[in-house]
C-alpha cells in the first residue's frame, strides 16, 4: 500500500531536516541592543588606524539596504518551509531588522564625521535593485551567499581580538553583537535554499550555488574595495599609498580578507553547510562583552524602521 500524501510530506521533511547540519538545540534570539546615542568619538575609531576603520566603515553602509532585502527575501519562502524553519526565519528577520536599524544610525553618525557615504549607499542600492529583477529563488541564492560571507566575516573579527584592539567601546560593542547574531543566524538561509531546491538534481544546485557564489563573492570584493579607497580618498590617503595600505590591512595585518579564504573556499565543496563549523563558542565570546538584552516574542515587530529625520533620531536615542 502506497503512503498516503501526509505521510510523504512528513518524510521529505525530515530528509530535508537530515541534510541540514544546524544544531538542533541552536536557539536564534534577538538581542535588541541600542546604539544610536554612541556617537563615533574619532573619525579614525578604530584604533585611529584609517584603513580599519574604513573597512567597517564601507562594510556598514552596505548593512540597512542589503538586510532590508535579506528580510524581504525570506519573507517569501516562510509560509513554504516547516514549522521549525519558519520559527528561525522569524528569528532572522528580528534580528536583521534591528541590524538594519542600528547600522542606519552609526551610518548617520558617519555623516556627522563629514564622511560623504551617498556613493557607496548608490552602489548597494544599484546591486540590491539588479537582484531584485531576478526570479524570486535568486533572491534566495544571493541572500545565502551574502550571509555566508557575512559570517565568515564576523567570525574572524570574533575570534581575532586585533580587529577592534583600542577601538572606541562603544562602536567596539555594535560590531561584536552585530557579528555574533550573524553566526547564530548563518543557517537559516541555506537551510530555506535546501528545503526550496529539495527537488532539484543534487549536481545542478550545486552548480547554481557555486556560480552565484563566485559571482557575489567577486562582486563584493571590487564594491567593498572601491567604497574603502572612495573613504580613505575623503579621510587623506589617495593613489599608491591607499592601494598598498589597504592590501596591506586585509592581507598582511589583522588580513580579514586572508584569514578567512578558507572558510570562504568551503563554500564551493559538495555537501557544504554553514554549521559544518560549529562556533557557537564565539557567540559565547562576544557576548561575554555586553550585557544581551533578549526579545524573544515571537509577535514582536519585525518591521525594519529608517529614521529619515532629527525628530526620528531623538526618539531613538530617548530609548537607547
Amino acid at each position: 500500500m502506497g503512503r498516503s500524501p501526509s505521510n510523504i510530506e512528513a518524510t521529505t521533511e525530515a530528509e530535508q531536516v537530515r541534510q541540514s547540519a544546524t544544531p538542533a538545540d541552536l536557539h536564534i534570539q534577538s538581542r535588541n541592543r541600542h546604539f544610536a546615542s554612541a556617537l563615533i568619538e574619532r573619525r579614525r575609531w578604530v584604533g585611529g588606524d584609517p584603513f580599519a576603520s574604513a573597512f567597517f566603515n564601507a562594510l556598514s553602509v552596505t548593512f540597512p539596504k542589503g538586510e532590508i532585502f535579506f528580510i524581504e527575501s525570506l519573507k517569501k519562502f516562510r509560509n513554504q518551509v516547516p514549522p521549525k524553519l519558519q520559527g528561525e526565519i522569524r528569528a532572522f528577520i528580528q534580528q536583521e531588522a534591528v541590524h538594519s536599524r542600528e547600522h542606519h544610525c552609526f551610518n548617520q553618525h558617519l555623516e556627522g564625521c563629514d564622511l560623504d557615504i551617498s556613493r557607496l549607499e548608490q552602489t548597494i542600492a544599484d546591486v540590491v535593485n539588479g537582484i531584485r529583477t531576478m526570479p524570486e529563488i535568486s533572491h534566495l541564492v544571493a541572500t545565502m551567499c551574502i550571509e555566508h560571507i557575512t559570517a565568515i566575516l564576523a567570525a574572524e573579527v570574533i575570534a581575532n581580538p586585533k580587529h577592534f584592539a583600542d577601538a572606541d567601546e562603544h562602536q567596539r560593542k555594535l560590531w561584536l553583537w552585530h557579528a555574533s547574531e550573524e553566526i547564530e543566524h548563518k543557517g537559516v538561509a541555506y537551510d530555506t535554499w535546501l528545503y526550496m531546491t529539495k527537488d532539484w538534481n543534487p549536481v545542478k544546485r550545486w552548480f547554481v550555488r557555486s556560480m552565484f557564489f563566485a559571482k557575489i563573492s567577486l562582486g563584493f570584493t571590487m564594491n567593498r574595495a572601491k567604497g574603502i579607497l572612495d573613504l580613505l580618498r575623503q579621510d587623506g590617503i589617495s593613489g599608491f599609498r591607499a592601494w598598498i595600505g589597504l592590501a596591506h590591512y586585509a592581507l598582511i595585518g589583522p588580513a580579514p580578507f586572508r584569514r578567512t579564504i578558507g572558510p570562504w573556499a568551503q563554500f564551493f565543496k559538495p555537501g557544504f553547510h554553514p554549521w559544518d563549523i560549529d562556533d557557537r563558542d564565539l557567540i559565547q565570546l562576544a557576548e561575554s562583552e555586553y550585557e544581551a538584552a533578549i526579545m524573544d516574542d515571537k509577535d514582536a515587530s519585525t518591521t525594519v524602521s529608517v529614521f529619515p529625520d532629527s525628530a526620528s533620531r531623538d526618539r531613538l536615542k530617548q530609548v537607547a
